[in-house]
């Protein structure tokens, strides 16, 4: 069995950690959290190879490694080229971080048709999680015995298990539904050599989230215990305690990073949340 961190050690040192989706917002983050803890770090996006050059530049800034792959999590070739050019990098992987998902709120596809979106989301957040999951894992069990034990941590919604009204709603909570549940059973599989855990994000200040309407902005501050907005580096504290010795002792588990959602408050006047919409 793979020797694990002793609990009260919070660092990554010396570790090799993949992020997907690493060239902007949450993915950016995770690989900047783990990168000031010590790890080395595959940063992978789909086309932006500026966006990931700028971040391997931030990582090489603090005195560690990056090395960028482009690939896309929806194909199943690029899927296997991604872990196989990971594993090479480095002759192991000590953390993989499923964070790539399909952006299907900004950009030429708001237009798409409910159809076109939910595929899309579902082949690249549903399909591309689950194969990356068994792929990396696979390897992960294979490994010599290291500094730390082997994790895998995907990317959830806290809303998925309470649902939202809307087109949105309906598709990513029928996604990230899945990848919860898909999480809990991967670590029933991998136990005792991987633990796989899933971070449930809530209102985070993303792209979509820095020019959300009004509307929008209220909902996600009212919808918090906390009363704000979620930021990026949020989710990635979350994620490196998860990859960390610090929790050691825990798998199959889904941790909401929302500021404590507040559930059952009524919508304000102004709030179309009997709408049809598709944000």
């Amino acid at each position: 069995m793979a020797a694990t961190l002793k609990a009260a050690d919070p660092t990554m040192e010396g570790s090799t950690v993949v992020v997907t989706g690493a060239s902007s917002g949450i993915g950016r983050a995770i690989a900047i959290a783990f990168a000031e803890s010590g790890a080395d770090v595959v940063i992978h996006a789909r086309v932006r190879r500026g966006e990931l050059e700028s971040l391997a530049e931030r990582i090489r800034a603090v005195g560690r490694d990056a090395f960028p792959v482009l690939a896309d999590i929806a194909e199943p070739s690029d899927r296997e080229r991604l872990v196989a050019e990971s594993w090479n990098w480095r002759g192991r992987v000590d953390t993989w971080i499923n964070n790539a998902g399909a952006d299907v709120l900004t950009g030429p596809i708001v237009g798409a048709s409910f159809a076109e979106k939910l595929d899309r989301l579902w082949r690249t957040d549903v399909v591309g999680t689950i194969e990356l999951t068994r792929l990396a894992g696979r390897r992960m069990r294979e490994r010599p015995a290291s500094a730390y034990a082997a994790s895998i941590v995907n990317m959830g919604w806290d809303q998925a298990e309470w649902g939202m009204e809307g087109d949105s709603g309906e598709m990513f909570a029928a996604a990230k539904g899945a990848v919860m549940a898909f999480t809990r059973s991967a670590a029933r599989s991998m136990a005792p050599r991987v633990r796989v855990n899933c971070v449930a994000p809530g209102w985070i200040r993303t792209a979509w989230g820095e020019n959300a309407p009004e509307h929008w902005q209220r909902r996600a501050v009212r919808e918090s215990l906390l009363q704000r907005w979620g930021t990026p580096e949020d989710v990635a504290a979350a994620a490196r305690f998860l990859a960390s010795g610090a929790a050691a002792f825990v798998t199959g588990q889904v941790i909401a990073v929302n500021g404590g959602l507040s559930t059952g408050s009524a919508p304000p006047s102004d709030d179309p949340r009997k709408e049809p919409r598709d944000v």
